[in-house]
C-alpha cells in the first residue's frame, strides 16, 4: 500500500485496488472508440494509412495516461481528442487545403506552448479564475454532453434536417441493444453491484451477438508501423498568419475542454480542496496533457487531451493514478489484441455514458439559483455544452455572460482582473476565429 501511495497517490481510506482496476477498465472501454474513429477519420487524408494512425493513437494514449498516472496521480485517461481530430482533418486539411504535415506542425507548436504555459502556471491561474457556481455548472453541462454522446453513439438520437435531432429506430438494432444495456447497467448500479458498469458493457456486448450488432473481428493483430507519419513536419509555413490561427484554435479548444473535464469530474468526485476550492495536482495533470500532445504530434496524431469519459471510472470508485495506470495498460494490450476490443459495439458502452451523465448532474443543485447573475451564466454553460457539442463553448458562454451581467448590475467586487481578461479574449475568439 505504501508503494501504491508513493507511485499513484493511492489512499486506502478513499478506495480499493479492486475499485481502481475496475474503474480503469471501465474508462478504457468507454473511450476506446477513439481507436476506431481516429484511423477512419485520418485515412481520408492521402499518406496517412489507417493502421499507422491506429498505432500512433494508442501510443499517444499510453504515454499521456502513464504520465497522468505517475506524475498527475489522478484517475483520468488521455487520448487524441474528438472534435480536435475533426478540426485537424476537415477544417485545416480538407477545408483550408493545408497538408497533414502542416497540421501536425501546428499540434507540435501547441503542445510546446502548453508545456510553457503549465510551467509558468498560466493554465492553473485560468482555472482558479472560474467562479464557483460556473464550476458546478461545468459538471452538469458535461453530464448532459456525455449522455448526449451516448444517445448518439447508440442511434437512440439521430440527425434530423428539420429539427436537428430526433428519436431513432429504437425497436431494433443498436438503439434497442443500448436500451437493453441501459436497463441491465441501471439495475446493477442501483443494486450497488461492484463493477456494475464494466459488467453492463460485457453483458450488453454478449447480448448483441444474437442481435447481429456485436460483430466478432478476431483476437490478435500485430501493430502496424508508424514510419509513414513519424516526425512529418512542415517548417516553411511556421511564421504565417494561417499557422497562428490554427495553433490558437487548437490551443483554445484543448485548453478549455481539459479545464472543463478536470473541474467537472473532480467536483463530482469530491476531489476539490474544501478550503481553497482548488483541484489537487492540477499543474501535473496539465503537464500530462501537454507532454502527450507534443509526443502525439511527433508520432503522427492530433491533439491529445483528457477524456470526459473518465467520469465513468470516477463513478466506479477510481480516485488515484492507479486507475490511469490500468487505462494505459489496457491501451498497451490493444496494440496486440485490437480486433477483440474493436468487437465491442458503441451500443454496449452507450448505457454507461448515459448513466454517468446523469451522475454528473449532481453538483448543479449547489448553484445559487436565487441570484440571477450567477444562475443565468451557469445555465448558459450547462445548456451550451450539449447543444454546441463543445465543452469549451459552454465555458466561454458562461464566463462571458458572468462578466457582462455582473458589470451591468454593478457587482464589480465579484470580478477579478483575470475574469475581465478572459472575457475579452473569449469575445475576440468568436469575432476573429
Amino acid at each position: 500500500m505504501n508503494r501504491l501511495t508513493k507511485l499513484f497517490g493511492f489512499n486506502p481510506n478513499e478506495t480499493t485496488v479492486r475499485a481502481e482496476v475496475l474503474a480503469g477498465i471501465t474508462i478504457f472501454l468507454t473511450m476506446s472508440y477513439i481507436l476506431a474513429v481516429n484511423p477512419a477519420m485520418f485515412s481520408e487524408l492521402e499518406g496517412m494509412p489507417g493502421g499507422a494512425v491506429f498505432t500512433s493513437t494508442a501510443l499517444a494514449a499510453i504515454l499521456g495516461t502513464m504520465v497522468m498516472a505517475f506524475h498527475g496521480k489522478l484517475p483520468f485517461g488521455l487520448a487524441p481528442g474528438m472534435g480536435l481530430n475533426a478540426f485537424f482533418v476537415y477544417t485545416v486539411c480538407l477545408g483550408m487545403g493545408y497538408s497533414w504535415q502542416f497540421a501536425l506542425t501546428a499540434v507540435l507548436i501547441e503542445g510546446l506552448l502548453f508545456i510553457l504555459m503549465t510551467v509558468t502556471n498560466i493554465r492553473e491561474s485560468i482555472v482558479n479564475a472560474i467562479p464557483v457556481n460556473l464550476r458546478y455548472a461545468i459538471g452538469g453541462g458535461i453530464g448532459l454532453f456525455i449522455s448526449f454522446i451516448g444517445l448518439q453513439n447508440s442511434g437512440i438520437i439521430v440527425n434530423n434536417d428539420a429539427t436537428l435531432v430526433s428519436l431513432g429506430e429504437i425497436t431494433h438494432g443498436p438503439a434497442l441493444l443500448a436500451i437493453i444495456g441501459l436497463l441491465i447497467t441501471g439495475f446493477l448500479y442501483a443494486k450497488n453491484v461492484h463493477g456494475a458498469m464494466l459488467l453492463g458493457i460485457l453483458i450488453t456486448t454478449l447480448i448483441g451477438i444474437p442481435m447481429g450488432v456485436t460483430k466478432f473481428q478476431g483476437v490478435i493483430s500485430a501493430p502496424q508501423s508508424i514510419e509513414p507519419i513519424f516526425m512529418q513536419f512542415e517548417w516553411d509555413k511556421v511564421f504565417t498568419l494561417d499557422m497562428l490561427v490554427v495553433v490558437f484554435t487548437f490551443l483554445f479548444i484543448d485548453m478549455f475542454d481539459t479545464v472543463g473535464t478536470l473541474i467537472g469530474v473532480c467536483t463530482k468526485a469530491d476531489m476539490v480542496d474544501k478550503k481553497t476550492g482548488r483541484i489537487p495536482r492540477l499543474k501535473q495533470a496539465f503537464m500530462a496533457d501537454a507532454i502527450a500532445t507534443t509526443f502525439g504530434a511527433c508520432i503522427g496524431t492530433s491533439t491529445t487531451t483528457t477524456y470526459v469519459e473518465s467520469a465513468s471510472g470516477i463513478a466506479q470508485g477510481g480516485r488515484s493514478g492507479l486507475t490511469a495506470f490500468v487505462v494505459a495498460c489496457c491501451f498497451i494490450v490493444t496494440l496486440f489484441f485490437s480486433p477483440l476490443f474493436l468487437s465491442i459495439p458503441s451500443a454496449a458502452t452507450a448505457p454507461v455514458l448515459i448513466i454517468v451523465g446523469m451522475l454528473m448532474l449532481e453538483p448543479v443543485r449547489r448553484i445559487d439559483f436565487s441570484d440571477y447573475t450567477e444562475a443565468i451564466p451557469a445555465f448558459a454553460c450547462i445548456i451550451m455544452m450539449p447543444l454546441a457539442y463543445s465543452i469549451s463553448d459552454g465555458i466561454l458562454a458562461g464566463m462571458i455572460l458572468y462578466v457582462a451581467l455582473n458589470l451591468l448590475c454593478g457587482k464589480f467586487k465579484k470580478l477579478t482582473p483575470t475574469m475581465y481578461i478572459l472575457a475579452v479574449l473569449f469575445v475576440l475568439k468568436y469575432i476573429f476565429i
